[in-house]
């Protein structure tokens, strides 16, 4: 592994000999963990020796886009004129299509190639599979050292978050992490029926207005559900744990619950079988593949959603082209799945991790390095409307709108779309939102693999039809629950509820 080097200076061996005294050298034993050596970091200098210089590295990052830009390289070259100035590095970047990325990454780790940094999430070149296979570097003590920023820049939870068997293996790209649910309606409907957004406390006290709507505008849909609708989770206070089962928010004793033919489960069913009856709910909701196809029809007036961010009249102002109301029925909340969406680690291949960690500190905090790898150079692939505020120019070479990928998404510009009070509220109530019980609780299916799959192949033969209130629960419900039994809910939720256990220990 090549090392930061130092130029010694006179008065420097104090300063190094002061250094190794608390950093030590070689590897560590606290998990196999890279022990930074006493030179791979600037060391305090004694007064009147000369100022440490890094020795020049060039770093390798993967990460996917959906296209790849065409002026890549020279986005590159005007990143690495800055890294040279800052850390004395260069990186290679190594952008791939979105998806292509999870085989392409297999193949690039399972081969031992030597790089640097990986995007990595828990839906594609999974995060807690990788750490466990020790495929990524284990950070905590690289970030102390060589990234101290970052570890200030976001709250405690969702570094425990990130967390796997105690230790970090990466770095979240801090973006919106919150859950909310709730309903949003279209406003010129909620006016002109007395909605009353104040009453509506829990997921059935909406049922009166879209029976108002229904019996004046017989041709609306007063409530939109599709195949890929969320039903409420947190409003029945409940979260999952692994395939059809889930524990209850305020257990204390984190007990893991069948979900088919549970109170919370069957009551929700009954209502959507209810509104389906009376003509509330769209005829083809079991069947319609997205929300937004059944928004496009133009019938739609109200819809359920989980993650109502503070920006999210905008978000659906824009999808149902006119004002809309928002009503949460829930606070904001944070799991575990919603801060590791995207994150970037360090292969346990890396030949400079102490570097790669220094390059992970600045495009998580410094503005100019992350807006470049953002929206490019100025004047050839944006302008500058104001200080923060910038308009991509239209057919430019560099267009790729995935700065989740890249880092910290709050020190990014804004666009003209974009508002900085929504941005900062956004911020505010990721900081103030109620972690998940289960916060940094990773399930490992492994043991029950033939299980989920079976369990969740009866959930895609009957889920979306008792969901959407397609079929009758007095029916289908018992034959689901039936088939989930025969596929092996009891083993998955005895497995979950002995890692569950075990982790409990951990707290």
């Amino acid at each position: 592994m090549n090392r930061l080097t130092l130029k010694w200076g006179a008065g420097m061996m104090a300063a190094m000999l002061a250094a190794a005294s608390l950093a030590g050298c070689g590897s560590s034993d606290s998990g196999g963990e890279a022990a930074p050596s006493a030179g791979s970091s600037p060391a305090p200098t004694a007064a009147g020796s000369a100022k440490p210089e890094l020795s020049p590295v060039e770093l390798s990052w993967y990460f996917p886009l959906p296209a790849i830009p065409a002026d890549m390289q020279v986005v590159e070259d005007a990143v690495n004129k800055l890294l040279k100035e800052k850390i004395n590095a260069t990186v290679k970047l190594k952008p791939q299509a979105m998806g292509d990325y999870q085989q392409k990454m297999n193949v690039v780790a399972a081969s031992g190639e030597k790089f640097d940094l990986a995007w990595t999430s828990n839906w594609s070149f999974d995060y807690i599979k990788n750490a466990s296979t020790g495929a990524f570097l284990p950070l905590d003590d690289l970030l102390k050292q060589y990234a101290p920023e970052v570890l200030k820049s976001m709250p405690d939870f969702v570094w425990n978050a990130t967390k796997y068997k105690g230790k970090i293996y990466g770095i979240p790209n801090y973006q919106t992490v919150t859950g909310r649910e709730g309903f949003v309606v279209r406003k010129s409907y909620a006016d002109k029926y007395g909605l009353d957004a104040a009453s509506i406390k829990k997921y059935e006290d909406i049922e009166p207005f879209l029976e108002r709507v229904k019996k004046a505008e017989p041709n609306m849909i007063p409530f939109a559900y599709s195949k890929s609708s969320s039903p409420p989770i947190y409003a029945l206070g409940i979260q999952s744990v692994a395939a059809g089962s889930f524990i209850r928010i305020n257990d204390p004793n984190l007990t893991v619950v069948a979900k088919i033919g549970s109170p919370e489960s069957d009551k929700y069913i009954e209502t959507q079988r209810r509104w389906y009856l009376k003509g509330l709910i769209n005829e083809d909701a079991a069947i319609a593949k997205t929300d937004d196809e059944v928004i496009k029809t133009g019938k739609a007036v109200s819809m359920f959603h989980t993650v109502l961010a503070a920006d999210a009249a905008a978000t659906y102002k824009t999808k149902f082209k006119e004002d809309v109301v928002i009503i949460p029925i829930t606070g904001y909340s944070v799991t575990t799945n919603s801060i590791i969406t995207t994150m970037n680690a360090i292969s346990r291949t890396s030949p400079n991790p102490e570097r790669a960690a220094m390059f992970l500190n600045l495009i998580n905090t410094d503005k100019e390095i992350y807006n470049l790898l953002v929206y490019g150079i100025e004047g050839k692939h944006y302008k500058k409307i104001s200080d923060n505020v910038v308009e991509p120019i239209a057919g430019s070479a560099y267009n790729h709108n995935t700065s989740w990928v890249l880092g910290n998404t709050f020190n990014a510009y804004l666009t003209p779309d974009k508002d900085q009070a929504m941005v900062d509220q956004i911020k505010k109530d990721n900081e103030s939102a109620t972690p998940s019980p289960l916060m940094g609780f990773y399930f490992d299916p492994d043991k029950v693999s033939a299980e989920i799959a079976a369990v969740n192949s009866v959930a895609s033969q009957y889920g979306s039809l008792l969901n959407s209130g397609a079929e009758d629960p007095a029916v289908k419900l018992q034959e689901y629950k039936t088939k989930t039994e025969q596929a092996g809910i009891a083993k998955i939720m005895a497995d979950a509820q002995r890692q569950l256990d075990e982790w409990r220990k951990t707290k």
